[in-house]
């Protein structure tokens, strides 16, 4: 009886040591985290170009540097995966910190932008202001649904050669762009046509159609025949158009990649 109670008092001791052996070993793991790799100071560039974006967007309105703000967040976007890979700096912190920036610089900033566009306009059909005031933060759908694409894409194994909707940073660059166009008054909006738009493209971003990537299968034609099509039409676009280009170099490859998934999605149901 007296060896079960040593016995069970030994038990109990290492039983309650468990956890705190866990904790240790967590503790130890977070020493081990490098917060400010270059990895990561360049999402972290990503996250401060949109917070910036934000600010200039309800403070003074500017468009137009906002959309600077977000083709250089794009730009910091596209190098802090490919440092990373360079500098054999991967881990899940930088994994969670991108996602983390994406969301407020392609998914809070052009659904601000949207919002803000859509109050100083008016309705195109003149409907009662009131009522269009509410429609307003029908816009801010863009926002949640950019979070859906990005939470999916970080659990989708199959976008690794091509994406599954409309990827974040072109969906915050073609609206961007609409937006700066309007201030630089060349194209005309109401409210109702912001409305659209914005359903628009919250549904492209989580639709199921597959969006070809640029990634390159080598430097050869074969395999990449879509990409160089696609860069020297857009290279065409960017001269023949400049102030006009990206919304067309968007709004181009939304509709290649619609056209490409509604044809092999015909071509894959016949063979079978």
């Amino acid at each position: 009886m007296y060896l079960c109670k040593i016995f069970g008092t030994f038990k109990n001791y290492f039983r309650a040591k468990k956890p705190n052996i866990a904790k240790r070993k967590i503790m130890n793991n977070a020493k081990d985290i490098r917060l400010f790799t270059p990895a990561n100071l360049l999402t972290l560039g990503n996250l401060l170009a949109g917070v910036v974006a934000l600010i200039v967007t309800l403070r003074y309105h500017a468009y137009e540097t906002a959309f600077w703000l977000i083709i250089a967040a794009s730009v910091c976007d596209f190098l802090d995966g490919f440092v990373a890979r360079l500098l054999h700096q991967s881990s899940p912190l930088g994994v969670q910190l991108d996602s983390l920036a994406d969301d407020v610089t392609f998914g809070v900033v052009p659904a601000v932008v949207m919002f803000d566009v859509y109050t100083h306009t008016t309705s195109f059909y003149g409907i009662n202001a009131e009522w269009m005031g509410y429609a307003s933060y029908v816009v801010l759908i863009i926002a949640a649904f950019s979070v859906l694409r990005l939470a999916k894409f970080n659990i989708d194994t199959t976008q690794t050669t091509e994406f599954e909707g409309l990827p974040t940073p072109a969906n915050a660059l073609m609206l961007l762009s609409l937006a700066m166009l309007w201030e630089q008054g060349r194209v005309a909006l109401y409210q109702e046509h912001i409305l659209v738009v914005s359903i628009a493209a919250a549904l492209l971003l989580i639709s199921p159609i597959r969006m070809f990537a640029l990634k390159f299968k080598g430097f050869g034609w074969r395999g990449n025949e879509l990409r160089y099509t696609f860069l020297l039409v857009s290279l065409a676009l960017i001269i023949i158009v400049p102030a006009y280009s990206i919304l067309a170099i968007i709004v181009l490859y939304i509709a290649i990649s619609t056209l490409r998934w509604v044809v092999v999605g015909r071509k894959t149901e016949t063979e079978k």
